[in-house]
C-alpha cells in the first residue's frame, strides 16, 4: 500500500489543474487518483468503537467552505456540539479552496492526517478512493446497519464504486439553465429552449428585444462533461472509469465532442454566444446586468443570482440544455462529499460516523440546503419545514430538485484519473477553437490527445 500511494503523491506533482464543479468554490488542485478497483488501497479492516464508548473524544473536520456556507457549516458543528449526548466534540477547520486541503493531505504523515473527516471534491473522488487513506463509508454504514435508501439514489451514485459507497454526499450541485423570463416575454418565446441547437434557433429574436447576448456561456470543464452526459455517452473508457481505472477518453470516437463543440462554434459564430471566459461563473455577470437573456450556472448559485438581479427582471429557471433537443442522456452532480480518513483509532472513527450521520439528518439538510443552495442528500429533509418555506421563497429551486429526480443513476459522470488537468485541457481547446486557431475536429483531436498522454502517465506511474 505505501509504494502506492508514494506513487500516487508522485503522479499528484506531475500536474495542476483548473475548476471544481460546484459553482467556481476551487481554482486548482493536484491531479486525482486512478479510477477503477484498488482494492489494496481500502482500508477494510477498520474497527469502529461502540457508540457507548466514545465519550470525550474530538475529531478534528478539514472542510472548504467560506463565506455564507461556512457561517452555515459553524452552526453545524455548534450544534452538534451541544446537543449530541455521546460526549463528542468536534474541532471545525477551514482549510481554504479544495485543492489547499487536499494537499495540506498529501503532506501528512501517513497514519496521523491530522483530520478525521475531511470535504473533498468530486473530481477528487479518484485520488481520495485509491489513497489508501480512507475508511470506506461503506464500512460504517455496514456496521451500523445504516439504511442508505434515505440518501438521494442519483448523489450517492457518483460517490459508488463496486458497489461500495466511498464517500458520503454532502454539498452537491448540478448546474441548470437561468434565464431573463422579462426577455424572453418581449421576444413572444413562450417555450424555453431545452438544447444548444433550440438555443440557435431563438437566438435573434432574444436580441431583437434586447439581449446583446443570447447566452452568456462560460468555457467550462465541467458543463462539457454535462453535454457529454446529456448525450447518454461516456466521456471515457471502461464504464466511464467505473469499472476499471479509465485508459483512454471516449468522447472523441463517440462523437460526444464533436457535437457538443459544433453546436458551440455555431452560436459564437451567430453572436448569440459570445466568449465570456473561462469558468463556471464567468458568464453570470452578463446575465445579472441584464446583457444576456440567458445563462448557465450551478443550482448553488441561485441565490447569489437573484441578489445581483435585485429585482431588475423576473428569473427563471430551466433544465441544464442537452447539444440536440433529441438527446436522451441526464446531467450529473458536482460539489463535494465527506471522507472518513484510517487513524488507526476505532473510538474516532465512531465519532466521525455520528457526525457524519448528524450532517446528513433531515433537519441538518434542510438547514443547509435554505442557507447554501445545495442539494438536501437525504430525501426526508424534502419534509422539513425549513425546506419548504425555502421553495415557497424560492420556488426556481425546484426546477434543480425535479431535474435531479428526472436524472438517472447511469449519468453519474466519470471517474478519471487525472480530472482537474482534463478540464483545463477542455476549456484550452473550446477557446481555442472560439477564437478562430484550430477548427472543431482538431479542438478534438488535441483534447482527446492531451488528455490520453496524461491517462497513460498517471496509469503507469501507478501500475
Amino acid at each position: 500500500m505505501k509504494k502506492r500511494i508514494v506513487a500516487a503523491l508522485m503522479a499528484a506533482t506531475m500536474t495542476i489543474g483548473l475548476l471544481s464543479g460546484c459553482g467556481g468554490k476551487t481554482t486548482a488542485e493536484a491531479t486525482s487518483g486512478a479510477a477503477g478497483s484498488t482494492s489494496d488501497a481500502v482500508a477494510s479492516d477498520a474497527a469502529m468503537a461502540d457508540a457507548s464508548e466514545v465519550d470525550g473524544t474530538e475529531i478534528t473536520f478539514w472542510h472548504s467552505m467560506g463565506g455564507v456556507n461556512g457561517a452555515a457549516i459553524d452552526t453545524l458543528v455548534k450544534k452538534f456540539n451541544d446537543e449530541n449526548e455521546l460526549g463528542i466534540t468536534v474541532n471545525s477547520q477551514y482549510q481554504g479552496e479544495y485543492d489547499d486541503s487536499l494537499n495540506k493531505l498529501k503532506s501528512a504523515q501517513i497514519g496521523n492526517m491530522g483530520a478525521d473527516l475531511v470535504q473533498v471534491y468530486e473530481i477528487g473522488t479518484s485520488f481520495m478512493k485509491d489513497s489508501g487513506w480512507i475508511v470506506p463509508m461503506q464500512t460504517m454504514i455496514d456496521a451500523d446497519s445504516y439504511d442508505v435508501s434515505q440518501i438521494e439514489p442519483n448523489l450517492s451514485a457518483y460517490y459508488t464504486v463496486d458497489n461500495q459507497l466511498y464517500s458520503m454526499p454532502f454539498n452537491s450541485s448540478t448546474p441548470i439553465m437561468y434565464y431573463n423570463k422579462d426577455m424572453f416575454a418581449a421576444a413572444g418565446i413562450t417555450d424555453v429552449p431545452d438544447s444548444l441547437e433550440a438555443i440557435g434557433e431563438v437566438g435573434d429574436k432574444l436580441q431583437s428585444a434586447g439581449a446583446g447576448e443570447a447566452i452568456s456561456l462560460g468555457i467550462y470543464g465541467w458543463f462539457f462533461e454535462q453535454l457529454i452526459s446529456e448525450q447518454g455517452l461516456d466521456y471515457a473508457n471502461n464504464g466511464n472509469g467505473r469499472d476499471e481505472a479509465a485508459t483512454a477518453v471516449e468522447f472523441d470516437s463517440n462523437g460526444a465532442a464533436k457535437n457538443i463543440l459544433t453546436e458551440w462554434k455555431a452560436l459564437y459564430d451567430a453572436g448569440y454566444a459570445p466568449n465570456v471566459g473561462r469558468g463556471g461563473d464567468s458568464g453570470l455577470a452578463d446575465f445579472s446586468a441584464g446583457k444576456s437573456a440567458i445563462t448557465l450556472g450551478s443550482t448553488a448559485s441561485l441565490k447569489q443570482i437573484l441578489q445581483d438581479v435585485n429585482g431588475k427582471f423576473e428569473v427563471g429557471t430551466a433544465y441544464f440544455p442537452k447539444v440536440k433537443s433529441s438527446d436522451q442522456g441526464g446531467v450529473s452532480i458536482g460539489g463535494a462529499s465527506l471522507w472518513a480518513l484510517d487513524n488507526q483509532d476505532p473510538k474516532k472513527l465512531r465519532a466521525t460516523w455520528e457526525f457524519v450521520k448528524f450532517l446528513i439528518s433531515p433537519e441538518s439538510q434542510a438547514y443547509w440546503n435554505a442557507q447554501t443552495g445545495y442539494f438536501p442528500v437525504t430525501v426526508a429533509a424534502q419534509d422539513e419545514a425549513v425546506f419548504k418555506d425555502n421553495i415557497a421563497q424560492y420556488p426556481q429551486f425546484q426546477t434543480a430538485i425535479d431535474q435531479l429526480h428526472d436524472s438517472k443513476p447511469e449519468y453519474a459522470g466519470a471517474l478519471l484519473s487525472v480530472f482537474p488537468e482534463a478540464r483545463a485541457t477542455a476549456e484550452t481547446e473550446i477557446e481555442t477553437m472560439l477564437n478562430g486557431t484550430e477548427d472543431v475536429d482538431t479542438a478534438v483531436k488535441n483534447m482527446a490527445e492531451s488528455i490520453n498522454k496524461s491517462i497513460e502517465e498517471y496509469n503507469l506511474v501507478n501500475e
